[in-house]
């Protein structure tokens, strides 16, 4: 089995180019400390919206900072933000997925129409008027995107137990007096793991954004922390004559985002057993 999936893994070029732009995120963001060239909250007046030059491959922000080095650290944040919120949504939605298929009727019924108000909130306004209430930190941040994320998760898992737990296996244990608990995480939760695999990879991609989203706005990942999406706003202030502040971070954000849909999909497709021969 893993032998097939990778040999389709391989096939699938879409994927192999998601899993190197997600390789490279990953060095880039543990070798932060020796690849970026400056210190990326040092303020120099004297090197204020420099273009992109040899001393600063792409730039200078509105404080004199080196822009790829702020970049380079933003790349740590953002991988500890997609990791850690899509962890916590990770976690919730299977917990709460497993239950619901697994014991139906009553619970089942509570489970999903739970889920059902929580999807009828826009999740990125819900988000804004928590962070407004709220301190704006770097965990606040995480514990709301991964609070506010686990929906899709729960419905898929569900889809998942209610298949699983018909299965003869299945049978076979309860019929030994196995213990739900037992049959939940120990019989019917490591085969859904390859749809929840899926779904916290492309989990990752949206927390990532959403976290860019509200750094842009200013109520994210405060100053003087470097963030994609605080390099935006300073972007956004000074669009007319510093385009690099711009357009560097929303490449970086696309390539992230991108990279990861394309790792999950691909991952999605290869481990699909109707697709493996």
């Amino acid at each position: 089995m893993r032998a097939k999936f990778w040999k389709r893994f391989s096939k699938n070029k879409l994927a192999v180019l998601g899993g190197c732009i997600v390789l490279c995120l990953f060095v880039v963001s543990l070798l932060a400390p020796w690849l970026a060239p400056y210190d990326p909250s040092e303020i120099n007046l004297k090197l204020v919206l420099l273009p992109p030059s040899s001393a600063h491959w792409l730039g200078t922000d509105q404080l004199g900072r080196d822009v790829l080095s702020r970049m380079i650290w933003g790349a740590r944040i953002s991988l500890k933000v997609g990791f850690v919120a899509t962890g916590i949504a990770v976690i919730i939605g299977t917990l709460l997925g497993a239950f619901s298929g697994y014991y139906g009727g009553g619970v089942d019924a509570i489970i999903m129409r739970f889920v059902d108000i929580m999807l009828c909130f826009p999740t990125f306004f819900l988000i804004l008027a928590v962070i407004a209430i709220l301190e704006p930190s770097i965990w606040n941040i995480m514990i709301v995107i991964g609070s506010t994320s686990w929906m899709g998760i729960t419905r898929l898992v569900r889809a998942d137990f209610i298949s699983l737990k018909k299965r003869d296996f299945i049978l076979a244990a309860r019929a030994v007096g196995a213990s739900d608990a037992r049959i939940i995480f120990v019989h019917i939760l490591p085969n859904a793991m390859a749809s929840i695999l899926v779904a916290a990879t492309l989990g990752i991609a949206g927390a990532i954004l959403t976290e860019s989203a509200l750094s842009f706005l200013g109520i994210g990942v405060q100053p003087p922390t470097p963030s994609w999406g605080n390099i935006l706003t300073a972007g956004k202030d000074n669009i007319d004559i510093a385009w690099w502040l711009s357009f560097y971070p929303g490449l970086a954000i696309l390539a992230t985002v991108l990279g990861y849909n394309m790792l999950g999909e691909g991952i999605r497709d290869s481990l699909d057993p109707r697709l493996i021969k």
